[in-house]
Parts: structure tokens; sequence; C-alpha cells
């Protein structure tokens, strides 16, 4: 299908963009890898008045080095996320999590900044970003404000964006010494999630110290299994002891039913890939 006439604007610095998009309000739509914005474009699902095309802006790639946490750049590629070296190194779930998205096309071209944008509670990068505590950080009119992914993911595909402000970083704690595991279970590969669990683990002295998990598709956002993670802080790291802390990942959630599944089979896939991620994350025997 053809997508509905719009205007286009590509702006050279990041000041323009944020005026670009101003001006349009509710009407216009930020555009970077284009990776799930052009579909909807192109079957009519959204039809903003104005495009700003962000792709061009080179000081919203790289990743950086900022003392206790590492800052992604928006535009940085899901390719170049699973390729970097310091984010291999200080957040491995991030890597780990980012080679599952799609295929090698889909990599190469969609950005961090678009995933988490766009956010589609079926996506991988939501949960991942949940589960590391990471900070997002918008530019708007009125200037610069960090988001916490509980404030910044407030519906399903939609943010706590305002009119005119463009997401340009992403800032991860390093987990230096902390497991992960990113478990997805789809229908097909390079599908999207029916669902997926993002585990870290800190382990001391045989037993889980620190635990944190967030859901993939189990609700319209980000879900953070919190009695899953009480339930195994302290817990000896072994697959038995896990697997009774992971029984109760889907408290609180309210996954949807689809042709992919119900919502009762979602729990019980909550429940089953919690105690895969859990039990990889904290190295249990």
């Amino acid at each position: 299908m053809i997508p509905a006439k719009f205007d286009y604007v590509r702006p050279g610095s990041l000041d323009e963009a944020v005026r670009a998009l101003a001006s349009g309000g509710d009407d216009a739509k930020v555009i970077a890898g284009g990776q799930s914005l052009m579909p909807l474009l192109r079957m009519r699902l959204a039809h903003p008045e104005k495009l700003v095309d962000i792709g061009g802006l080179g000081e919203l790639r790289g990743v950086r080095d900022i003392g206790p946490a590492l800052e992604i750049g928006a535009l940085t590629t899901h390719y170049e996320v699973t390729r970097d070296w310091l984010i291999r190194q200080h957040c491995g779930l991030l890597a780990q999590a980012a080679a599952l998205i799609a295929d090698p096309a889909v990599r190469h071209r969609g950005t961090i900044g678009g995933g988490l944008a766009h956010a589609d509670p079926a996506g991988d990068l939501p949960a991942v970003i949940t589960a590391l505590d990471a900070t997002l950080v918008a530019r708007g009119p009125s200037g610069t404000r960090e988001i916490k992914p509980a404030d910044f993911f407030s519906d399903y595909l939609t943010t706590s964006l305002e009119p005119g402000e463009i997401l340009t970083a992403v800032r991860v704690p390093k987990h230096d010494g902390w497991g992960y595991r990113y478990e997805k279970f789809h229908v097909t590969a390079q599908d999207w999630a029916v669902v997926g669990v993002a585990a870290v683990a800190r382990r001391a002295d045989g037993h889980v110290a620190q635990a944190r998990i967030a859901l993939t598709n189990m609700g319209s956002v980000p879900v953070r299994a919190l009695a899953a993670e009480a339930a195994a802080a302290g817990a000896q790291a072994s697959a038995d002891s896990l697997a009774a802390a992971a029984a109760l990942a889907d408290e609180g959630t309210s996954p949807p039913s689809d042709l992919r599944g119900s919502a009762g089979y979602r729990r019980h896939l909550a429940r089953v890939l919690t105690g895969r991620a859990l039990a990889a994350a904290a190295g249990a025997s």
C-alpha cells in the first residue's frame, strides 16, 4: 500500500529536530531506522502530517562510558549494540537480547531508540532495559529530562514522551559481576516474542543476593516480576530453589490472548522461561 501524504523534514541538528517536531504537534512523527514506523505508514495505521528524519544526526550515535553507566545514543543500531565491546563487557544482557531481534536486515537498520519509543510490549528491548534499571533521556522544547522505564512506557504503543520530545539516549548501569539471560519464545524464527523473560542476578556464597526480572508481552507495558524477584533473593542458587521463585513470575500480570496464545498459555510460558532465565543468570547448578 501507499502511505498517506505527509511533509518530510531532515534536520541538521538535534535542536533543529526538536523545533521541527514541536511545530507539528501531535501530527508529527520521528523516523530514524524506520523498521517499526514504515509498515504502519504503508498500511495507513499511522498517518502523520509531518515526518522528522533524525537519521543523519551523528551526535545521537555510539556508546560512551560515563563511569557507573554506559550511555547509548538513540540512533545506535541493534547490530551495533550486539557488537559493541563496552556493552558486551558491562551490559551483556542488552547485547544478547539485541541479537535476537527480527533478522539481520532489521538489526542493521533498526535503532535502540526507535525500538524503545515504539513501545511494543512484544518487543524485546523494553523488558531488557526495565530489568537493567536503565534511564531514558529525552530532549524537548523545555530541555532535557531523564525518565525511568516504569514512567516511560505508559500503555500499548504509548510512551510518556511529550509533543516535541525526542528520545536521545539510554543510560544503562554497568552490571559487572552479574549473571544474565534473555529467554524468548516465538512461534517462528525472527518473530515477535510470544513471551520473553529478561533476568539479571548477583550471586554471593552460593545464594542469589539480588535478582531483577522483567517480562515481555505479559501486559500492555513491560512488567517486573516482583514476586519472583523477592522469592529469589536469598535463595540457594540451584535450579530447584529458583524454580519455586519462578512459579510466581506471572503474579500481577495481564497477558493478552491472541492467535499466538491464550492468556493462560502465556502465564505458563512466563513461569517456565523465568525458571530458565533465572537459573542461567544465577549460574545455578
